[in-house]
């Protein structure tokens, strides 16, 4: 199901007053969808529609701030990634990366809106639905289970952006008294639950949500309370039960032509050349293109780190560096002009990595070996890198509106994603044996397909092997994480991991004390216990509701 969007157009009385009817006071308008008009099938079915349409971010007001690729708050604001660009562009974004509390940036309140309107548009759907005469009872219950899925995931997404949020239903009638004074995981996993029990297991349209959906958000749901006993049984039936593999090929997970495969459990739908202005093609990502002569033309946004590229370095036996991955760099050519001579790292490197970033000297995609400094818009700033994992090949997007407008569709929640889910569960009830046999599944996936030259060799020194064993809990545990990290790089999960895990404080100061060395926009950067783990409150939501009624974090 690709976006859709509903246009309802009010027809205006032009001309003197005296030349409408009185009787036009009291009549709709021809084109104003109100409730009795969508109080059926059709109608439940566009409202729907309207919700699912906002899960990509874009359609309440916001873009960049709002995406659901949360390359923001899941990335920049971790050790992933940069803004990127310049020191002026955007510069807010660089308030956010530094964890700087500052409630009045517009970019919270864009993401605030846009979650809350898609929770409105889900309470209009569940409304209207019982209101319905045309729809059967299993018909009714199917779109409710769906309405209550996304209103869950909208919540889901507030929750983990702010924590103490509001938690709107369909009962609500007064929306400038929203406290926020109740934790509201309960009202979200009652919201999955029944789109567990009700969801048909198999989807009508390929965006719309499943039982198993449902289930994996449940389940996600309890990860971020550390409640492993409720996840587990989810994740297991998901992964026994479920209708899911790894597909062969790691880079399928991001192209257009391999959009829902075996692997996506739920995918936010992208589409260009559909008839719009470009912004259902992934438009909240639309800075994050390569500057100048690359593809796309603008805007050098969204680079990845230093530290996530040293990340994906091996030792002989194709294992990750987990205690010492940092210590040295992969060679960059930061401070080289495009025309100087450079010869890029050969060290061992998980393949994964060309997948995730562009750097110089590699083929970006079917676009041409990447040539450095001519694609970045300031090395100084924000490093020799640029983001790749989602970027569609050239002539994928035929007929796109912009050439920053990208069909390449939101992986949301990947079999991967469940799978490294399973293995955290496995590793907190020292069930080493099964947290090794998930690990080394994706490791040995990742090993199959690598990026190559166009003489059809390896473009790096590529390895990456399974490990043979996990020595004890605490072993498990770390190779867990960084599994988690390199294989979900770039796909906005970052930062919310290491929040949820408890150790935020503690990997990004470290990340700081080294990285401000290099990108020194990052000096007075510190991660704060207790504080910088959620987005403050958006202030002009304060304003309209009163400092009394929603209260700012800490």
């Amino acid at each position: 199901m690709k976006k859709k969007i509903l246009i309802f157009t009010a027809l205006v009385c032009m001309g003197v007053v005296t030349s409408c009817k009185e009787k036009f006071l009291e009549t709709t308008p021809l084109g104003v969808g109100n409730e009795a008009m969508l109080s059926n099938k059709t109608g439940v079915n566009a409202v729907l529609i309207g919700a699912y349409s906002l899960l990509d971010g874009v359609g309440s007001g916001g873009t960049y701030f709002s995406a659901v690729s949360n390359w923001i708050y899941g990335t920049v604001a971790s050790d992933d990634g940069y803004k990127g660009s310049d020191v002026g562009d955007l510069a807010q974004i660089t308030t956010i990366e530094k964890y700087i509390q500052q409630a009045d940036i517009g970019g919270f309140n864009d993401k605030w809106v846009s979650l809350y309107d898609g929770v409105s548009r889900s309470n209009d759907a569940l409304r209207l639905i019982t209101k319905a005469t045309d729809m059967t009872d299993a018909e009714k219950m199917q779109a409710t289970a769906e309405a209550r899925f996304l209103r869950g995931w909208y919540h889901f997404e507030a929750k983990k952006m702010w924590n103490m949020v509001p938690y709107v239903d369909e009962t609500v009638t007064d929306y400038v008294n929203l406290p926020n004074d109740k934790d509201i995981w309960p009202m979200i996993e009652a919201d999955f639950q029944f789109a567990v029990d009700n969801l048909s297991a198999t989807k009508a349209q390929a965006g719309r949500a499943s039982k198993w959906s449902a289930k994996a958000m449940l389940a996600k749901t309890h990860m971020y309370q550390s409640d492993y006993t409720a996840a587990k049984p989810l994740l297991v039936d998901i992964v026994t039960n479920g209708p899911f593999s790894l597909v062969p090929n790691y880079h399928d997970n991001f192209r257009i032509a391999t959009e829902n495969n075996s692997e996506s459990v739920f995918e936010v739908q992208m589409s260009v050349a559909d008839g719009g202005s470009g912004e259902n093609g992934s438009w909240g990502d639309n800075l994050n293109f390569p500057y100048g002569s690359g593809p796309g033309g603008c805007c050098g946004f969204y680079q990845p780190s230093q530290n996530l590229v040293n990340a994906f370095k091996t030792d002989a036996a194709g294992l990750p560096l987990l205690d010492t991955f940092n210590d040295t760099d992969v060679k960059n050519d930061e401070g080289l002009a495009s025309s100087d001579p450079f010869t890029p790292y050969t060290g061992t490197l998980d393949p994964r990595l060309d997948w995730t970033v562009g750097r110089r000297g590699l083929p970006f995609l079917n676009w041409g070996v990447h040539p450095g400094r001519n694609w970045i818009r300031d090395q100084s700033f924000a490093g020799p890198y640029t983001f790749k994992k989602f970027f569609a090949n050239s002539g994928d997007n035929a007929g796109a509106e912009s050439p920053r407008a990208n069909a390449n569709n939101y992986r949301a929640i990947r079999f991967a994603d469940v799978l490294l889910m399973r293995a955290e569960v496995a590793v907190e009830e020292n069930d080493l044996a099964t947290a090794l046999t998930i690990v080394n599944q994706i490791r040995t996936r990742a090993a199959t397909e690598v990026v190559k030259n166009a003489d059809g060799t390896p473009a790096a020194n590529y390895l990456v092997k399974p490990y043979p064993s996990f020595a004890n809990q605490e072993y498990a545990r770390k190779a867990v994480r960084f599994e988690r990290r390199v294989e979900l790089a770039m796909e906005g999960h970052r930062h919310f991991d290491l929040v949820r895990w408890g150790n935020a404080d503690v990997v990004l100061n470290a990340y700081i004390a080294k990285e401000k060395l290099k990108r020194t926009y990052l000096n007075g950067a510190v991660f704060v216990k207790g504080k910088s783990e959620y987005f403050p409150i958006p202030q002009a939501q304060i304003d309209i509701m009163g400092s009394n009624v929603l209260k700012q974090n800490p």
